[in-house]
């Protein structure tokens, strides 16, 4: 680092050590020197000059030195005090440096050392305000952040304990996908766009904050009934539901709110209220979109119920808990086992039977539902393989796939290395998916069926007419079975709109030539409506629950006049 001319003489004292630290030394050396060149001058005069006897030499200069060094003594008091603006603006600004305590510095001075402190106090102060709005306040929307939020509301609990405080906590539905179709600076213009109409939605004595991302706080202090909070919440839906137009861009989002309201009886603190309302924000988003909860032990008992399940799943299939299930399809004409479900079941030590519908879901959002599918899909395929090898009648095995597994790029690898692996043609392997996924990308999606069903496997399109049902999307699906899902087989005999859905399903099957299977068979009435409209095949508790393996090689060896008396003795078999 190149040093500036100027500072030769300072550069060249810091060089030695006793001088290094201290600047009022340095001055002090310097002065000192200075005030005794006269005397030595006057002793070297002296010295070479033979005019003056000894006596007044040694009389001058002690009369000299005695006047230098009081000369010396002044000049230095007056410089240790000429030097007090120059210290007092460095101890200024290592206290601010350690305890961010602003100076006062006096600013009346006009020459360079009072400039110096008055223009040191005028940064500071400066630098302290911005230190404190980034310490803050969000630098994207110009809101107060989490920790002034948290201060804020802190101090109206401190002003006053019985005061009723609801705290919402706003989040934009799906906002990482929606960002990912937008620039950047297209998603930062449109959260100061949401942060804008939150502000104007509030009142003066509410705290909006921007926590993070894509969710925002506002702290009600004074709520005098729920149906106020319910009032504000389907404000801000409302606001923010109106679209945005962001440089030429016609943007529409939805939100989710998470509600909770302070219990006089219990002093929660600000990060209470917050966790709070963020498990209340949880479940607003499962429920779909646009919508918004109110938070309550029941919620927070399930979602620590939901963590110990996610906890417990990791490993579950190497503990050997996990087992597949399979529930028999039954052709409604011939009465025979055409083909069987594998579905999974957890038998936890401690936690007991889990159910799908709680674990799926969880290892749907962590990402173990695509080992836990595989595994699934290996399994079924060698059990398959190992009834054919005992010499039972070959039947189809169904798999169901997740939307995870349909997205992953190596799927097609493998089930084609499962197949090779486990020894199963192709032809006895269905796999099933669903409309929801598929319409995620349908120019994806189809070449992903096509090349499955270039394996030779079969296609069932699962739970049909929950989803989109267009057949114009449909008829690009190279699926071969339609499965009409058990909410309209149900009560198909009971509502006639279910029964329109059913028959309009069998009738658009037929003429696309698929097979149609219907779930949810349980009584003889709705067996009788579906073989009356033509459907294929049926599975359900009327025929079995799902069992394990070997009750299915029981059933295949039974006679197939035998098969509807199942019910009864799949119950015997499943519960032993």
């Amino acid at each position: 680092m190149q040093i500036h001319r100027q500072l030769y003489l300072y550069s060249f004292l810091a060089q030695f050590k006793l001088l290094k630290k201290s600047y009022t030394t340095k001055i002090m050396l310097v002065a000192f020197l200075g005030t005794h060149v006269p005397l030595l001058t006057l002793l070297f005069s002296f010295i070479t000059s033979n005019s003056y006897s000894w006596e007044m030499t040694v009389r001058v200069m002690v009369i000299a030195l005695l006047a230098t060094l009081a000369g010396t003594a002044a000049t230095l008091y007056a410089l240790h005090h000429l030097l007090t603006p120059v210290i007092l603006t460095s101890a200024a600004l290592q206290n601010y440096l350690n305890t961010k305590k602003l100076p006062q510095l006096p600013t009346q001075f006009a020459d360079e050392v009072g400039t110096l402190m008055a223009d040191t106090s005028q940064t500071l102060d400066k630098l302290d305000e911005l230190i404190n709005y980034i310490r803050n306040y969000d630098d994207l929307t110009g809101l107060p952040n989490r920790d002034l939020f948290r201060h804020r509301v802190h101090q109206v609990f401190s002003q006053n304990s019985q005061r009723l405080v609801a705290i919402f906590l706003i989040g934009i539905d799906d906002f990482s996908a929606t960002s990912h179709t937008l620039e950047h600076q297209i998603s930062s213009l449109l959260l100061r766009a949401v942060a804008q109409r939150l502000s104007n939605c509030v009142a003066q004595t509410d705290i909006l904050a921007h926590l993070n991302g894509d969710e925002f706080a506002i702290a009600r202090t004074n709520i005098p009934s729920f149906e106020s909070a319910i009032k504000l919440s389907q404000l801000l839906q409302s606001t923010l539901a109106k679209p945005f137009l962001i440089e030429g861009n016609t943007i529409r989002i939805t939100t989710s709110i998470g509600i909770t309201i302070n219990d006089l009886s219990d002093r929660n603190s600000v990060d209470q209220l917050l966790q709070q309302a963020h498990i209340a924000l949880y479940k607003a988003k499962q429920q779909g979109r646009s919508q918004y909860k109110f938070y309550s032990s029941e919620i927070n008992s399930q979602l620590q119920e939901r963590l110990t399940i996610e906890n417990e799943l990791y490993g579950a299939i190497e503990r050997g808990e996990m087992q597949v299930y399979y529930q028999p399809i039954i052709d409604l004409h011939s009465q025979k086992i055409m083909a069987t479900e594998a579905l999974i079941r957890w038998f936890h030590p401690i936690l007991g039977s889990v159910s799908p519908a709680k674990f799926i879901p969880i290892a749907e959002a962590n990402g173990l539902i695509v080992p836990i599918g595989e595994w699934v899909l290996r399994t079924a395929c060698a059990q398959n393989q190992a009834w054919q090898i005992a010499g039972l009648s070959p039947i189809r095995i169904s798999v169901n796939l997740s939307a995870r597994q349909f997205e992953q790029p190596n799927l097609v690898e493998v089930v084609n290395q499962i197949l090779k692996k486990t020894g199963l043609e192709a032809f006895y392997l269905e796999l099933e998916v669903t409309e929801s996924f598929l319409m995620s990308d349908i120019e994806r999606s189809v070449h992903t069926l096509k090349q499955l069903r270039e394996l030779g496997i079969s296609l069932a399109l699962d739970d049909f007419g929950t989803g989109y049902s267009s057949l114009n999307y449909l008829k690009r699906f190279p699926v071969n079975m339609l499965k009409i899902d058990r909410s309209f087989v149900q009560d198909v005999t009971s509502n006639p709109d279910s029964a329109a859905v059913t028959d309009a399903i069998i009738a658009l099957a037929k003429s696309l030539r698929l097979n149609i299977t219907a779930e949810g068979v349980e009584t003889q009435e709705q067996l009788d409506y579906l073989q009356q409209r033509g459907c294929h095949e049926g599975q359900g508790f009327y025929f079995s629950r799902p069992v394990p393996g070997d009750a299915i090689a029981q059933m295949l060896k039974k006679n197939s006049s035998q098969i509807m008396n199942m019910n009864s003795e799949t119950f015997i078999i499943h519960n032993s």
